[in-house]
């Protein structure tokens, strides 16, 4: 199969094989984030801009990095925007971790500092939830 160019519109499939996701998930996403809306060809046929793609990576690292549930993420969604969301997963945004996660290792202090530790225990977070999917897709080959 020869690679796309990155401006290229996906079939379902494709996008789902580049999300490591399956096709199902992409349609049920479609059903619960009104936000995402591939073009639809003669038949229902789903075609998926590069926009389209960054915005499933960005809900991706939500639900499945982050923890977050689908209602979380609608609301997370609401409130920061979908360009917000789509910057998640290339790294432009700041990756959200739950609350939970933070406060458990840094505890509410008066410094400056708080901020920027808060910061880096989210990136890492993410990172950690990033290498336990990796290792379970391993251990499953």
């Amino acid at each position: 199969m020869t690679k796309k160019a990155p401006d290229a519109y996906r079939t379902i499939s494709e996008a789902a094989d580049e999300l490591d996701l399956p096709a199902h998930v992409l349609r049920f996403w479609e059903s619960r984030f009104s936000q995402i809306k591939p073009v639809k060809r003669a038949g229902g046929r789903r075609l998926y801009r590069p926009g389209d793609i960054q915005l499933l990576r960005g809900i991706r690292t939500l639900l499945y990095e982050q923890g977050y549930t689908i209602k979380g993420a609608q609301k997370y969604l609401r409130e920061h925007g979908v360009a917000d969301v789509a910057g998640l997963a290339s790294g432009d945004g700041d990756v959200p971790a739950t609350p939970a996660i933070a406060d458990r290792y840094v505890p509410a202090a008066t410094d400056g500092d708080t901020a920027g530790l808060r910061q880096v225990i989210r990136k890492l977070a993410a990172a950690k939830a990033k290498l336990d999917e990796t290792l379970a897709a391993r251990a499953t080959h």
